[in-house]
C-alpha cells in the first residue's frame, strides 16, 4: 500500500490514522508542499491518478483511490478488522453523515481561518480582510462544537464504538483550534471526547507529526489551541 500525503494535508492525515486504527503498514509518499506556494509542482503520479490533483491518493496493488472518505470506505470493505463502522445500518448511515458533516458543513466556515498558518504579506489591508472573514466565520465553528457537544452527552463516541465518523470530526475539530478558532471551553462532552481520542496513538502519532510540520513550515497562529 502506498498513500501520497501532505505534511498539513488534513484529508491525508485522516486517511493515515484510519490504516494506523486497522494496523496496515502502508508506504507513506510526501508531495511538496510550502505554506506560499501550496503543493507545487504537482507530484506526478498525483496528478496521473486524481483530476483534481490533490493528496490524498492511495494505492493498493492495482486499485488507486482519491478522496478521503471512498478510501475509508474501501479500507473497510477490504481489511474489516479493526472495524471503523458500525454494524447496524442505521448506525452506519449516521456515521458517514457525520463524516459529511466533518469535511463539507464544519470545513465551510473553517476554510475562511486557513490563512493564518501563511506568512502575513506585504498587502496588511488583504490580510485585514481575510481576518475580518475568519472572524465572520467562527461562531459559526462554535456552533458546531455547541451541536457536537450535545451529541457526545452520555455517549465515549460519536456512534457508540470508535469510528471513522471520531476521526473526521476529530480532524476537523483538531484543525480549528490549530488555527486559532472557537475553544472547547463550555463544552465539557466534546472536550472529554478530544482528550480520548488525543490519547490514542494513532492520532498522537499524526497530530505530533502535524506539529512538528507547522514548527518547520507555518506561522505561528495567535490563540491555537487555546483552552
Amino acid at each position: 500500500m502506498k498513500l501520497y500525503s501532505g505534511p498539513v494535508s488534513l484529508f491525508s492525515r485522516k486517511v493515515e490514522i484510519a490504516l494506523y486504527e486497522k494496523g496496515l503498514a502502508f508506504e507513506r509518499i510526501g508531495v511538496a508542499f510550502s505554506q506560499t506556494k501550496g503543493y507545487a509542482p504537482k507530484h506526478p503520479d498525483v496528478l496521473a491518478i486524481n483530476p483534481k490533483g490533490q493528496v490524498p491518493v492511495f494505492v493498493d496493488e492495482d486499485l488507486s483511490l482519491y478522496d478521503s472518505t471512498v478510501i475509508i470506505e474501501y479500507l473497510e470493505d477490504a481489511y474489516p478488522e479493526s472495524a471503523l463502522y458500525p454494524g447496524d445500518s442505521r448506525e452506519r448511515a449516521r456515521c458517514r453523515l457525520l463524516d459529511v458533516f466533518a469535511d463539507e458543513i464544519m470545513l465551510a466556515p473553517l476554510r475562511f481561518l486557513m490563512h493564518r498558518t501563511e506568512p502575513k504579506p506585504d498587502d496588511l489591508e488583504r490580510w485585514e480582510a481575510k481576518e475580518l472573514k475568519a472572524r465572520e466565520a467562527e461562531p459559526a465553528l462554535a456552533g458546531h462544537f455547541a451541536t457536537l457537544d450535545r451529541q457526545l452527552q452520555g455517549r465515549d463516541y460519536l456512534c457508540g464504538t470508535f469510528s471513522a465518523a471520531d476521526i473526521a470530526v476529530f480532524m476537523t475539530v483538531f484543525w480549528t483550534r490549530r488555527l486559532g478558532g472557537p475553544s472547547l471551553r463550555g463544552h465539557e462532552s466534546l472536550a472529554g471526547w478530544y482528550d480520548r481520542l488525543s490519547a490514542r496513538p494513532a492520532f498522537a502519532k499524526v497530530v505530533s507529526e502535524i506539529l512538528a510540520a507547522d514548527a518547520e513550515l507555518s506561522a505561528p497562529v495567535e490563540g491555537a489551541f487555546r483552552d
